[in-house]
């Protein structure tokens, strides 16, 4: 319950952000070009909190914070007096239109290089994409990469940490070949090695590129050792203690690490387990009930005890930063970077070359907001920053329900010289709609399925 209220209040504190970013952008151009404002609204539905300023725009906190708007004098929906006509949006120049129009998701993308700054400026503790593993067959076994190699570009792209290095390789989908560069921990002697992706099968609802690659990154070893166990779990009713090493499941020998037991408890959802442990010294055998957990449409055992884990080696990790001048330059190209890589990403969703499952609506954008904010602050600005440029590209498709749209009628009054006729508009706006829901309707089934 706790998880689903922090994940709600992240959700509405970070999209009520966003919303007053964008429409912000729409208000203070609006108000450059000489129009009036009539009511500047973050959320819908019943106002909450309300305010009118000296010029006589309404700023308003409504119930429903699903979004919000700016309401601007306009001859097509308000009798406007003879002496106020100068003041409303039609009638104003083609190029002012455009301008208004397109200031809500240029505002996002400079909100996002301004997180981005601020989450460099902060720095970001993180480790270096260093291979473990690598798997017998796949991919990149083929292209005869080694473990325990440090990948340090990837498609041309330097590659810092495993955030780098996935994002890389999620813009190459649809290639035929990838290069890899990569050198050896402790050398500087990098060696190029090219990765045969033309039949690469990658599901990134399922798994990571990474993964689906072959490659398993180095994680420290991981200790068949309860370091903690969750109050009023499974493993608390049934005896276990911080500092009990797992020998055995109902007689079978465990390997000395956590993940053989984590494998093996959960084929046990809501069945009596026979548990061998060693605890000062003497061996005892416990019987604990792993409580059932749905993961990926799948009932798995879980106890509720997490293992003692050794510290990262001091080699590999790293602290990504940068000063106040350097920043600014960084966060404009992790801006460029995620813009020119969501529009790649909707070509291949036209194309079939990413499926649509990977769409995600507000169920998922609020568990990532929680997940986030619960990392702290430097993960939740990258979260922001990640959305924001997402709401600004959204609002920029030709659809006529959004920025874009508008905007695609406005081009065309450029072209010809007069306005797109007003039931031609009304179509649109109807054929607009109809996809926008169709395409939120997927996407918040997604959601559910992951669920």
């Amino acid at each position: 319950m706790f998880d689903f209220i922090w994940n709600l209040l992240s959700f509405v504190f970070a999209l009520g952000i966003l919303v007053t970013v964008h429409e912000y952008g729409h208000f203070w151009v609006a108000r450059k070009c000489g129009v009036e404002v009539q009511r500047f609204s973050v959320g819908f539905g019943q106002p909450l909190w309300r305010k009118t300023d000296k010029w006589g725009t309404e700023f308003v906190i409504a119930l429903i914070p699903l979004g919000g708007y700016v309401k601007m004098l306009d001859e097509r929906v308000d009798d406007v007096k003879e002496e106020d006509k100068h003041k409303a949006f039609n009638k104003k120049s083609v190029y002012r239109r455009i301008a208004i129009v397109g200031a809500g998701p240029f505002a996002n993308f400079l909100f996002a290089i301004f997180a981005f700054y601020l989450m460099f400026l902060i720095g970001i503790p993180t480790v270096k994409p260093i291979v473990g593993e690598v798997e017998p067959q796949s991919i990149v076994a083929q292209a005869s990469l080694p473990n325990n190699s440090e990948l340090v570009e990837v498609a041309g792209k330097a590659t810092k940490d495993w955030q780098d290095v996935n994002l890389a390789l999620v813009g190459e989908i649809g290639s035929a070949t990838i290069e890899v560069k990569a050198k050896e921990v402790g050398s500087d002697y990098v060696k190029s090695y090219q990765l045969n992706t033309e039949n690469w099968q990658f599901k990134p609802e399922s798994q990571s590129a990474l993964t689906s690659l072959g490659i398993k990154p180095y994680r420290p070893k991981v200790d068949n050792i309860v370091a903690a166990v969750a109050k009023d779990s499974p493993a608390n009713k049934g005896g276990l203690l911080e500092g009990d090493k797992l020998l055995a499941i109902n007689g079978e020998r465990l390997n000395d690490d956590w993940h053989s037991f984590s494998t093996e408890i959960k084929k046990y959802p809501n069945q009596q387990v026979s548990l061998l442990v060693s605890r000062q010294g003497q061996e005892l055998e416990l019987t604990v009930k792993p409580q059932a957990k749905n993961i990926a449409g799948k009932q798995v055992g879980y106890l509720g005890v997490s293992p003692k884990v050794h510290p990262w080696p001091e080699q590999y990790k790293i602290q990504i930063s940068y000063g106040p001048i350097d920043a600014i330059g960084e966060g404009i190209n992790r801006t460029w970077q995620m813009v020119t890589l969501s529009f790649d990403m909707i070509g291949k969703l036209i194309t079939g070359d990413v499926s649509v499952k990977n769409l995600s609506g507000p169920i998922s954008i609020a568990q990532g907001a929680g997940n986030s904010a619960g990392h702290g602050v430097v993960y939740f600005l990258g979260f922001l920053a990640l959305i924001s440029i997402n709401l600004g590209i959204i609002n920029l498709l030709p659809l006529p329900v959004l920025d874009g749209g508008h905007l695609l009628y406005y081009l065309i009054e450029l072209c010809t010289g007069k306005p797109v006729p007003e039931k031609v508009q009304e179509i649109g706006f109807k054929f607009g709609a109809m996809a926008l829901l169709g395409l939120m309707g997927l996407a918040i089934f997604n959601d559910l399925s992951r669920l």
